[in-house]
This record gives structure tokens, C-alpha cells and sequence, in this order.
């Protein structure tokens, strides 16, 4: 299912268990991803907030060249519905 041209962004804090859980899911499933931390930078939350309406973490964005797509509800299963377009 690894494809090149698949961009993840994960946008994490530490000690998240939500955030952890999403990471541990795209490893095992050998999707690569960046992750953006949040912990202590305030202006990371405004982008997210700016771009989603939310300042909670996870939020994972997919997509490939200019189109994104971002999920922001808990729980891996809203990942994969995302993933399977790809």
C-alpha cells in the first residue's frame, strides 16, 4: 500500500496516547509520515487552528501533490477510511 507519492503529516505532542497510537499505526503499516510537534509551540496550534478549526491533537493530514485531505477525529479507522482513497 506504500506509495511514493503519499504525503502523511502527523501534528503531535509528547505524552498523547491518541497521537502515539495514530504513529504506531502508520509504522506498522510502513507508511511514512512527518511529525510536527506541538508541545510548547502555541503558534503551530494557530495553524491548525486557522486550517481545521481545532487546537487538539492528532491531527493527520494525507494527500498527494496540492490536494490534502485532514483527519481530525480520534481513532485509526478514520485514518484508514483516508488511506484507502490512496
Amino acid at each position: 500500500m506504500a506509495n511514493e507519492n503519499l504525503n502523511v503529516v502527523v501534528w503531535s505532542k509528547q505524552g498523547c496516547s491518541y497521537c502515539a497510537e495514530v504513529k504506531d499505526y502508520l509504522s506498522e503499516k510502513s507508511i511514512p509520515y512527518k511529525n510536527i510537534d506541538v508541545t510548547g509551540h502555541d503558534d503551530r496550534r494557530e495553524i491548525l487552528n486557522a486550517k481545521y478549526g481545532v487546537s487538539h491533537v492528532p491531527v493527520v493530514e494525507i494527500g498527494k501533490g496540492n490536494q490534502y485531505e485532514a483527519v481530525t477525529e480520534l481513532g485509526v479507522e478514520h485514518i484508514e477510511k483516508v488511506l484507502e482513497k490512496y
